[in-house]
């Protein structure tokens, strides 16, 4: 019973990180799935959302336009790794690493050469709290992340029926039909990275807010959470959902149900110093599934097909 009533006193804990990490899922869904490219930039770009979001903060500036300006601070962060990629010729991961490294010191001069800044819901106007998120009122961060989520899903879901979306997602699914047809690939990987790393540092912006400080490491392991987020939902949800705008949502639930079952485990009374761990196994389980899947239908397949020329033979 007090596993219980535990688990469910962290529920809207869990949800509220999952819909913020969902926004992040979803840049890294861009990049993963859309442009087919490997961008480990996210893992500092999330920290730099974070960081200009709270530095812009305490200096008096209005949280939603400080949360543009760290979607502004994303797109840069994105621009640079297009430009390493397309433009020296470096390959898409390692420019996300070298962009990632530099981060580390930008970040850190954001921030005042300081490791983390705080920026408490008492001193300052924040967009969404932990303080809150089982309030019912209209402090509760739950409505603004899920109306969030629901906007950023049909903005994108508008935006890659452009013409310009199409031939982004031309260029994921096959670069070299997209330069026959004229299409701008470079161009195109570049948009991607910047909207991509826009949308990280967006969701590291609320991130920092939520949790009242921006930290220099607060991104460290991002990658793996965005890519468990994507996985999650496509086995999950992957044969349900075949509408592109139900695809970007199911990244975000595949966010939820990430930090859901992160909870379980958590009340489990496992050692949350195991939390990479615990992390790698719900990657690596949701990883195997679709695989393992395809192994026993192989398999049942196979054998069906003994089975019947046998009977055949028999005949």
């Amino acid at each position: 019973m007090s596993f219980l009533t535990s688990f469910f006193n962290a529920m809207p804990g869990a949800v509220a990180q999952g819909l913020i990490w969902g926004l992040m899922a979803i840049g890294v869904y861009i990049t993963f799935r859309i442009l087919d490219v490997a961008d480990l930039t996210v893992d500092g770009s999330i920290a730099t959302g974070g960081a200009v979001c709270v530095m812009l903060i305490r200096m008096g500036v209005n949280p939603w336009v400080a949360v543009l300006c760290a979607f502004c601070a994303g797109l840069l962060a994105g621009l640079v790794t297009g430009l390493f990629h397309t433009r020296c010729g470096i390959p898409a991961i390692l420019s996300g690493i070298l962009t990632q490294l530099a981060l580390y010191s930008i970040n850190l001069r954001i921030m005042g050469s300081k490791a983390n800044q705080a920026v408490g819901v008492d001193k300052y106007d924040l967009l969404v709290s932990q303080r809150y998120v089982r309030a019912l009122n209209l402090d509760n961060p739950l409505p603004l992340l899920l109306i969030a989520v629901i906007v950023l899903v049909g903005a994108l879901y508008w935006f890659f029926g452009t013409e310009r979306g199409c031939s982004i997602r031309a260029t994921g699914a096959n670069p070299n039909m997209a330069r026959a047809q004229g299409i701008n690939t470079n161009r195109n990987v570049v948009l991607g990275l910047m909207l991509s790393n826009g949308l990280v540092a967006l969701s590291g912006a609320l991130l920092s807010q939520y949790q009242g400080a921006a930290d220099i490491n607060m991104g460290r392991g991002a990658i793996v959470i965005g890519l468990a987020a994507v996985i999650i939902g496509e086995v999950l949800l992957g044969k349900v959902f075949h509408n592109f705008a139900l695809k970007l949502a199911s990244v975000a639930i595949g966010a939820v149900i990430y930090y859901i079952v992160l909870q379980i485990v958590l009340q489990l009374g496992l050692n949350t110093n195991d939390l990479k761990l615990i992390t790698a196994i719900i990657v690596a389980v949701f990883l195997a599934v679709p695989y393992l899947r395809a192994q026993h239908g192989g398999t049942k397949h196979k054998k069906q097909g003994k089975e019947q020329e046998a009977n055949a033979g028999a005949a």
